[in-house]
């Protein structure tokens, strides 16, 4: 994904001052408690919050964000930032050249290569399981096909196969090339095209001594911060040969489809590691907490604390409880109780901070209705609705004016968030306060819903089950406000909302499942980054919504999408993104709830932890390297 460099103003805390009251609790070692737990260990399957987190400890990138920054970069396993001016990025913005850091260990000994580098690269392309971050990279390697950028290396491989439409296959299943029930092609041809495709993106690929050079198709700006630099876990350096051993991927182009779109529990990177980042994991308790010590082989100093916990604690109290106790020096605090840590002199909150964050309610506008309790009776009788039921623009609407956005932003974040008007929020190039949103009014609404198929679907109502991630209080209120205020309008409108662990979350809403879900989205400093998610047909959230939205913005928003990254004039670029959240209120894609400010809380004997919302931004995230206590 893309952006053009938008200064965020960043905050940098350290205080390092201690009351002298304070007894520091086990001072080695650092523990964090959170809400989760992790989905994969696999930095090409994982694109969560939470996985994320973990990733951070344990693998590296090219490059890294200097400080508070959200422009300058600064080497990691690179030992430069390419740049014009040093002649290590050449041909107007399409070749860059790493000088790739030597002595650098893995956590299991083996020393850091170029062809590492590549390699790592390579995997996440070719791994491209669905809902992950392939897209990240797959993009700005290959070459656009029919004027548009591609995210999937299947799309590749159906343009090698010369089919029709090669931007609409999202599987390599759906090609036909495979014998029934297995991954051998049917016939040379198609491996060949496999291995055609394969090449492709080898062919970006040179390695001259220590030095990677990486010669991309076409330029792409924001190249070096959006996809390689660290936060961006997809570009992650593995160990070649470890991960070989292991039975992943072992960067030959002749098999590179049996280890790509996996089940997640045939994958054999997500519950182990082999990184060269600052800790390593000592043990792992699934669902419950990972463990992490430091490495002493570590390429820069060592880190400061010895230890480091992520602990899994989804009641808050717990987590208050712990951190009051010392037990826990940095928790997860729902906005609702910010207030409860507030008075504290041991704990200190720090609040304010800029956070390019939107929660969205999502529509599915195709639900899989087969088997799926969610939808009722997968009919429009009362006791369910059909599977097209948000494709309708009537019902999209009327939930548009259901929504208690000013009441919400007051009681569920205290004042502390802003009613977005599209996904390009406050803070990006192209937002403007001009684009009308939606405000609660029940008159519409009923209006709406009584238009709606032709006035049967206020006649007979409806039933279905929205889902959020449990531990989430604020996706809770959100979805019960909805409820409660569609059951009020007419009680034959009954919205039943359940909560789910993350990783059941995430599989139900990728299959389709859930008609109704909220989640929240920090892709970057760069409007293209949020268009592309949330509007294009081929982003991770898009492609997730149904054939029918897929259609709709293949025909309406990929055009414009694809001109916001094409585009390298601001000011054009802010036109564009306008245009973009005027089709996005016009037809009612999303209900933007709130872009929240971030805070964060830890106890005051923690010194170095520093905001920097190009990574940071909707998350929780946190890198123990750079603490201490």
């Amino acid at each position: 994904m893309k952006k053009i460099l938008i200064v965020c103003v960043s905050v940098l805390l350290i205080v390092t001052f201690i009351g002298i009251s304070q007894n520091v609790v086990n001072p080695d070692t650092l523990v964090y408690e959170t809400i989760g737990p992790l989905v994969s260990m696999d930095p090409a399957w994982a694109d969560d919050n939470a996985s994320q987190a973990v990733i951070w400890q344990i693998y590296e990138n090219l490059v890294q964000f200097d400080g508070t920054s959200t422009t300058k970069l600064i080497p990691m396993l690179s030992t430069n930032v390419p740049s014009v001016a040093d002649g290590t990025i050449l041909d107007n913005g399409k070749t860059y050249i790493f000088h790739i850091r030597q002595g650098v260990h893995f956590h299991n000994g083996d020393l850091l290569t170029p062809q590492d580098v590549v390699y790592s690269l390579e995997r996440t392309v070719i791994f491209d399981n669905t809902g992950g971050p392939a897209s990240y990279l797959a993009g700005p390697l290959f070459p656009e096909i029919d004027g548009q950028y591609v995210s999937s290396i299947v799309q590749v491989v159906a343009s090698e196969l010369g089919l029709s439409n090669p931007l609409n296959y999202t599987s390599l299943n759906s090609l036909g090339i495979f014998a029934t029930g297995t991954k051998k092609p049917l016939n040379g041809k198609y491996k060949q095209a496999l291995i055609d495709a394969f090449n492709l993106l080898a062919k970006d690929f040179e390695i001259k001594g220590n030095d990677v050079i990486i010669h991309l198709p076409q330029p792409y700006a924001p190249f070096l911060t959006i996809d390689l630099a660290f936060g961006a876990t997809w570009s992650s350096i593995l160990d070649q040969q470890w991960c070989a051993g292991h039975n992943a991927w072992n960067g030959q182009a002749d098999d590179w489809w049996y280890y790509h779109n996996p089940v997640q529990s045939n994958d054999p990177l997500g519950n182990i590691e082999n990184g060269t980042g600052p800790y390593k994991i000592q043990y792992s308790t699934p669902g419950r907490e990972i463990s992490f010590v430091r490495f002493n082989d570590y390429w820069r100093k060592p880190a400061p604390v010895k230890y480091a916990l992520i602990k899994y604690v989804n009641e808050f109290t717990t987590r208050l409880l712990d951190l009051n106790a010392g037990q826990a020096d940095v928790i997860y605090v729902p906005i609702e109780n910010l207030s409860e840590v507030q008075n504290n002199e041991d704990i200190r909150v720090i609040t304010g901070l800029t956070n390019l964050e939107i929660e969205s309610i999502f529509f599915t506008w195709n639900i899989e209705t087969n088997g799926n309790a969610f939808v009722g009776s997968g009919k429009l009788d009362g006791n369910g609705i059909p599977a097209d039921f948000f494709s309708n623009l009537d019902v999209r609407k009327a939930f548009e004016y259901l929504f208690p956005y000013k009441e919400f932003i007051q009681q569920a974040w205290n004042n502390n968030a802003i009613q977005p008007n599209s996904c390009i929020v406050k803070g990006l190039l192209g937002y403007s306060p001009d684009i009308p949103m939606y405000e609660q009014d029940l008159t519409k609404a009923t209006e709406y819903l009584k238009k709606a198929y032709d006035g049967k679907l206020w006649q007979k109502g409806f039933k279905f089950t929205t889902v959020y991630n449990a531990g989430n209080t604020t996706r809770q209120i959100a979805l019960e406000a909805l409820s409660n205020y569609a059951r009020q309008i007419n009680p034959k409108f009954q919205i039943k909302v359940i909560s789910e662990l993350w990783p059941n979350f995430i599989n139900d809403f990728l299959s389709r499942k859930i008609p109704m879900y909220m989640l929240g989205s920090a892709p970057g400093p760069d409007p293209y980054e949020f268009a592309d998610g949330f509007l294009d047909s081929t982003g991770f959230f898009g492609a997730s919504l149904g054939k029918n939205f897929t259609d709709f913005a293949q025909k309406n928003l990929d055009p414009l999408v694809n001109d916001l990254i094409n585009n390298v004039i601001p000011s054009e670029r802010a036109q564009i993104a306008e245009k973009l959240s005027m089709l996005s209120y016009d037809n009612a894609l999303y209900i933007w709830v709130d872009q929240p400010e971030a805070f964060w809380v830890e106890r005051t004997w923690i010194k170095g932890w520093y905001w920097n919302s190009a990574t940071m931004s909707g998350g929780q995230y946190i890198y123990f390297y750079d603490l201490s206590k």
